[in-house]
């Protein structure tokens, strides 16, 4: 039959009635006579925890030992759902990131994988066992627990799914699918049967919270194909064995969709603030001047526009980073201000970034003008806008963030079945 990875998160893992459901879920894929490879989160909370005793022993920890601290959650999950199976009368086993081995960079407490080798895995399968994987970590090149940056479980499954050449990766969540926006701010969105890798790893990037962006980027790399499905669905539910077939959003190659949406989905993500940089020298290594020290200090900048005065000597610059480094992002630009040579600064935090997001847009004209008329429409003021070719983002006061969010769902029919 197939190979199937699944992956299930801390929610979906967060007591042993949970873990119970986990398994029959497992059992449902194994009695039709796959192979499996599970890979678990932390039960929820536990990891918040772990960080808290970390930084309660000190606030200045080495980052190996942080690793060694939280990557036992992990652990403790994939012993639990390994018992469960065995109680069940599956042969499962479990394995911790180095055991497979899952070899990362150095970069403690936010490594990238670098390798995996699936061929002990793969000989587990052909004996009948059920492989039940610790996420979120693996074995830095120092022979220490490596562990990939928070929702690193997405980037594991993905990883090892591609690794053994899986048909199949189902990330089990507390949602069943990728909707057309966030059901909480508009209650018309829709889930989406299928959504290309592309447009999830915008969706993603610009605010979805349902995979881990490294995950997306990994299934689009590798053409892992990918199911988003809930993990609190009834496993023994019509249809939930479904190969071909099942619940959920398939994330896949954009040729697998036949019928393109002009627009997939709005996005959208709080917290975003606004730095100006005011009358700068118009010159070769400007930009590099202000991005450079910015990015040394591992802040994230995102949204950029420049505007040049009339006779070219002068321009501005603004561009958006995260709230909560707005101080830190500020702190840099003055200590860098002599060698930027701007003449004044201006900030402003809380702002939120809304997204158009669709692959469609490579092909129509409009799109842009169609969002633009419905917000002014509505009396929304746009402070910056970003294009790609399947994105559009643009800044707003946070007040008109849901108004924004339905006003864009509802222009490009992403309300109606």
């Amino acid at each position: 039959m197939a190979r199937i990875v699944m992956k299930f998160g801390g929610t979906s893992v967060a007591d042993l009635d949970r873990i119970r459901n986990v398994a029959r879920h497992v059992k449902r894929e194994v009695d039709a006579g796959h192979d499996v490879a599970v890979v678990v989160s932390a039960m929820a909370g536990k990891t918040n925890e772990l960080v808290a005793w970390t930084r309660g022993a000190s606030p200045m920890h080495d980052a190996r030992e942080y690793d060694a601290v939280v990557a036992s959650g992990e652990q403790v999950t994939a012993g639990l759902l390994a018992i469960t199976l065995q109680s069940m009368d599956i042969n499962a086993r479990s394995w911790m990131g180095w055991q497979i081995p899952i070899r990362t960079d150095n970069a403690h407490g936010a490594a990238r994988i670098m390798e995996i080798d699936g061929t002990e895995l793969i000989r587990r399968f052909s004996e009948g066992q059920v492989a039940v994987i610790a996420g979120f970590q693996g074995i830095g090149p120092d022979n220490r627990i490596a562990t990939l940056g928070r929702g690193g479980s997405d980037t594991s499954a993905v990883a090892i799914a591609a690794a053994i050449k899986a048909d199949r990766c189902d990330i089990y969540t507390d949602v069943d699918g990728v909707y057309t926006t966030d059901p909480r701010v508009e209650p018309k969105a829709r889930r989406m049967k299928k959504i290309a890798f592309e447009e999830m790893l915008e969706m993603a990037s610009l605010g979805a919270k349902v995979l881990q962006v490294r995950s997306v980027e990994l299934a689009m790399v590798h053409k892992v194909r990918t199911f988003v499905r809930s993990s609190f669905d009834d496993p023994d539910a019509p249809g939930m064995g479904d190969f071909d077939n099942p619940p959920g959003t398939l994330i896949c190659d954009e040729e697998e969709i036949v019928e393109q949406e002009v627009v997939t989905g709005i996005a959208y993500a709080k917290d975003e603030a606004q730095i100006s940089l005011r009358r700068l020298a118009d010159r070769p290594g400007v930009s590099a001047a202000i991005f450079g020290p910015l990015a040394e200090s591992h802040i994230n900048v995102d949204m950029i526009v420049q505007n040049i005065s009339e006779d070219g000597s002068r321009t501005d610059m603004t561009f958006t980073v995260p709230t909560g480094d707005i101080e830190k992002a500020l702190a840099v630009l003055d200590r860098e201000r002599s060698k930027i040579g701007y003449d004044a600064i201006q900030s402003e935090a809380g702002l939120v970034k809304v997204s158009v997001i669709g692959i469609g847009m490579r092909s129509h004209a409009g799109v842009a003008a169609t969002a633009f008329r419905a917000l002014a429409e509505k009396g929304i003021n746009i402070k910056a806008i970003t294009t790609s070719e399947i994105k559009i983002s643009i800044l707003i006061d946070s007040p008109y963030a849901e108004l924004a969010v339905r006003t864009l769902h509802s222009v490009y029919g992403l309300d109606k079945g």
